[in-house]
């Protein structure tokens, strides 16, 4: 069965955030947004619903996370090539975004090589959006089962 997915994250404006990711390229759904929530389409079974805080509290019955401080999640999302991952991200950036950089995804590039590219971008609320290529068919005759076995043991 296939199963659609809803992400729900807190922002302060849903207006500016609708207009950042429309700078982006994102399209919305607009049956699902109103004047404190926009529906943000990754694609037909994915979604990212912005909810302005006082609406997102609707929802939950602790704290919002501060994302000067922490991460709630990091959103993931592909790109069709290497030059795409680097327009996002730099779109993001002229939008008003920042760059997010960790010494893990240093690493995990180095790692990936020359199948793969990523980058990632902090929104306008501080959300995480990592922005990946990959050649799956170079990733898969680079990585063998036994990779992961060890991948797996090395990080328990």
């Amino acid at each position: 069965m296939s199963r659609m997915l809803f992400v729900n994250l807190a922002v302060e404006n849903v207006a500016a955030s609708r207009a950042f990711f429309d700078t982006l390229g994102f399209t919305f759904n607009d049956m699902f947004c109103d004047e404190n929530t926009a529906c943000l389409e990754i694609n037909e079974q994915t979604y990212v619903m912005l909810l302005e805080k006082p609406r997102f509290r609707d929802f939950i019955n602790d704290d919002i996370c501060d994302t000067t401080k922490a991460r709630e999640a990091l959103m993931c999302v592909s790109a069709d090539s290497r030059d795409a991952v680097d327009a996002l991200v730099d779109g993001a950036i002229a939008a008003g975004g920042s760059e997010w950089v960790t010494t893990g995804a240093q690493k995990a590039q180095e790692e990936m090589g020359d199948f793969a590219h990523q980058r990632a971008f902090r929104d306008l609320d501080g959300h995480v959006w990592e922005v990946m290529w990959m050649d799956m068919s170079a990733a898969a005759q680079a990585w063998t089962p036994e990779d992961a076995e060890e991948n797996a043991t090395a990080e328990a």
